[in-house]
């Protein structure tokens, strides 16, 4: 064989090998790149539900220290909230969630609170039912907690 084959070839070979590396290399990131985009909007989502259990959950709070009576659709959005969290959340923070939902439960089948019994209950940090659940949220955010699909 001539060796201007030789070198034909290694300069071939040198190109394949190059070229399949540059295409390699590409497609790792690509895929990088995809899932990095991928969680931040996935963290995006459940930012979003968590400040909708939050605020709803707050209001619901509220109306529950004043009435006796269970505002039912509030109730029910909040439950729905709760399963959206079961789908796209940790066990954990699924789990808070269902405490605070018993709490605001049990809140509205008590007797209505006077303004001195919700200011003894500021005084004595009973006020804040939703701080566990707060707090499950935020290390699960800052962790980047990623939530396997289903298959």
């Amino acid at each position: 064989m001539d060796i201007a084959y030789i070198s034909a070839f290694a300069a071939l070979a040198g190109s394949a090998i190059g070229g399949f590396t540059s295409l390699a290399a590409s497609w790792m990131t690509q895929r990088v790149q995809f899932r990095a985009q991928q969680l931040a909007h996935d963290i995006g989502r459940r930012e979003e539900l968590y400040r909708d259990f939050i605020d709803e959950a707050s209001q619901c709070y509220a109306d529950a220290l004043q009435h006796s009576e269970v505002d039912v659709p509030k109730i029910v959005r909040l439950y729905a909230l709760v399963s959206r969290m079961r789908i796209m959340s940790s066990a954990t923070v699924a789990e808070h969630a269902d405490r605070v939902m018993r709490f605001l439960v049990e809140t509205y089948v008590g007797p209505n609170k006077t303004i001195q019994q919700v200011f003894e209950s500021v005084q004595t940090g009973l006020l804040d039912p939703l701080r566990d659940f707060s707090e499950t949220c935020r290390e699960e955010l800052r962790r980047g907690v990623v939530i396997p699909k289903f298959p």
